[in-house]
């Protein structure tokens, strides 16, 4: 099975983290964290700052990373680090994206998350952010 790398911000502000609804392609309406491949050549690190300013038209912060989720989908493998984030410039513009939302503690469970986002939310609920 063919495994894809990709990685994915999880921005924090204000005590709210930001979710993303796709808008195209084969998950499109499902909720996940933004983000993107890692192209060949770039850290995880630099192909998500990339990533985001090319989705979102901001400059983030890269910080810890949370977790790598490891999934099966049916006709791929997904590997995707996940990294804390804070924004450092601009205004989180949906370029490619069809809606998003700050979202609590309380609501981080207010979404329909793609399955490889769902463990995430689990780790990001036990959490202070």
């Amino acid at each position: 099975m063919k495994t894809i790398k990709v990685v994915a911000a999880i921005i924090i502000h204000d005590n709210k983290v930001f979710a993303t609804q796709r808008g195209y392609g084969e998950f499109e309406g499902g909720w996940e964290f933004p983000g993107g491949k890692v192209e060949p050549g770039e850290t995880p690190q630099e192909a998500l700052a990339r990533e985001i300013m090319e989705e979102l038209d901001t400059q983030i912060e890269v910080g810890e990373l949370l977790d790598t989720v490891e999934y099966d989908y049916p006709k791929f493998h997904l590997s995707m680090d996940c990294f804390l984030c804070t924004i450092k410039s601009g205004r989180l513009v949906l370029k490619e994206h069809e809606a998003a939302r700050w979202l609590t503690h309380e609501t981080l469970d207010s979404v329909d998350w793609l399955p490889a986002d769902q463990s995430l939310i689990v780790k990001l609920a036990a959490r202070e952010w």
